[in-house]
């Protein structure tokens, strides 16, 4: 497949999961990509994809000092970015009351001051175009909760907030910002690549361990194929007016359809208490 306006990607994390898949869809498509890595072995393994077209940037995104310089010396090496695809991160599963404030500043680190670095570094360069396209990739868990992953929730709520705001901001610049919401897709998320808070409050036992123990057995065998997911994000990218959110996944589509119910029912039910707080006249 080969497409009639290459453009120059620059995506997040690309050793592994959803940021490889998004990776090889765009080179497959005819884009260049730069994809940032965190060991040089990945790096080559990157370069390898596509040798004219995949040009790999080893960068964490937690070092925000490193990122400008980064990005500058990849933009002379590929052209200037015309797609932002914020993709690195990872999730932390832990009871909020066991888990670390540690453990909160480093899920918070890599999912939301990182991401912020990156946008801040592209968006000169996009403003001075007039074109380009954020695009953060969330989670359903940006939207819907569950127990368990509360700084994970937490995290990507966060970047949703950020996200809307930013595309309200540069509208009129011509770029486009956008939360990509994955449901569950058949990566490593859960398994090796989720970092685990040790349990040690026995209250939490019948909440937890069981969510626990059924994470890990989904993980290999999620529902999400993360080639579709990069086809769907090439056909975001196409879109003349691309949406502010999207989803990914039927799993992804049914909780956030549950919980919009669930909140028009607590909206309705506390209606006159809400309105209660105005001035009278």
């Amino acid at each position: 497949m080969t497409t009639a306006s290459p453009k120059t990607f620059l995506i997040t994390g690309v050793s592994s999961g959803l940021g490889r898949a998004f990776a090889q869809g765009a080179l497959d498509a005819g884009h260049r990509v730069i994809g940032t890595v965190r060991k040089p072995e990945d790096a080559a393994v990157f370069a390898a994809l596509a040798p004219d077209r995949a040009h790999p940037l080893i960068l964490d995104v937690t070092d925000y000092d490193a990122i400008p310089a980064a990005i500058a010396d990849a933009e002379s090496r590929a052209g200037s970015i015309d797609v932002l695809v914020n993709n690195a991160g990872y999730g932390h599963e832990g009871v909020m009351e066991e888990s670390a404030m540690d453990d909160l500043q480093r899920q918070f680190a890599a999912n939301v001051f990182g991401p912020v670095a990156m946008m801040k570094a592209v968006l000169p360069g996009m403003r001075a175009r007039r074109s380009g396209h954020i695009v953060n990739v969330t989670s359903m868990g940006g939207f819907i909760t569950m127990p368990g992953i509360s700084f994970y929730c937490g995290s990507k709520f966060a970047l949703e907030g950020i996200s809307e705001t930013l595309g309200k901001e540069v509208a009129s610049f011509g770029i486009h910002v956008t939360a990509l919401a994955p449901g569950q897709f058949r990566t490593d998320w859960a398994g090796r690549s989720m970092d685990r808070t040790p349990r040690s409050i026995p209250d939490y036992d019948a909440v937890m361990n069981p969510l626990r123990e059924a994470r890990l057995a989904k993980s290999g065998n999620q529902p999400g194929d993360p080639a579709k997911a990069a086809r769907a994000l090439l056909a975001l990218i196409e879109a003349e007016n691309p949406p502010t959110r999207l989803f990914l996944g039927a799993d992804a589509l049914a909780l956030v359809d549950q919980k919009l119910v669930a909140m028009k029912v607590e909206r309705d039910q506390w209606d006159a208490l809400s309105r209660s707080t105005s001035f009278e006249a």
